[in-house]
């Protein structure tokens, strides 16, 4: 006889399944970046930058990632002290500051590219082609939601 705290729970299931798979892959992700001697944050600092034609400035940094300018300011010394960005100054507005890849940086994306296909790769070893499509799918279905409630 099944009490209603002992139901099955389907979607709690889901949830907690998602929550061990975002874990192993988070690990994942600091596994491969270590060795570079870069975080996560860097990281996604560095692909936003590479996705601007020209030099963004740090305003534009912080509203792409959603982060105070304070938290780019940071970002940005740590990679500018490594030789991946470079503060460039605005050709029209003296006051304004871009942030540029260096080839270092250029060098450590694709690096840090190549060893997250790796492990994606890995990862995704046990599933099909098919399945892989499935999964895209139904997680775009989940982001593409945009916020929701909490659990």
């Amino acid at each position: 006889m099944s009490t209603p705290d002992r139901a099955p729970d389907p979607d709690g299931l889901l949830a907690e399944q998602l929550l061990r798979l975002t874990r192993r892959l988070q690990r994942a992700h600091k596994g491969y970046m270590e060795p570079v001697g870069i975080t996560p944050a860097q990281f996604r600092l560095l692909r936003t930058v590479a996705h601007y034609e020209e030099p963004p400035r740090m305003a534009d940094l912080a509203a792409r990632l959603e982060v105070v300018p304070r938290a780019v300011t940071s970002l940005v010394d740590g990679l500018e002290a490594a030789g991946r960005v470079r503060r460039v100054p605005d050709p029209s507005n003296r006051r304004v500051v871009r942030i540029e890849l260096t080839d270092t940086g250029r060098d450590t994306l694709r690096e840090l590219r190549s060893a997250r296909r790796a492990a994606a790769e890995d990862m995704l070893a046990p599933l099909t082609v098919e399945q892989r499509e499935v999964l895209g799918g139904l997680l775009s279905a989940l982001v593409d939601r945009g916020p929701g409630r909490a659990c």
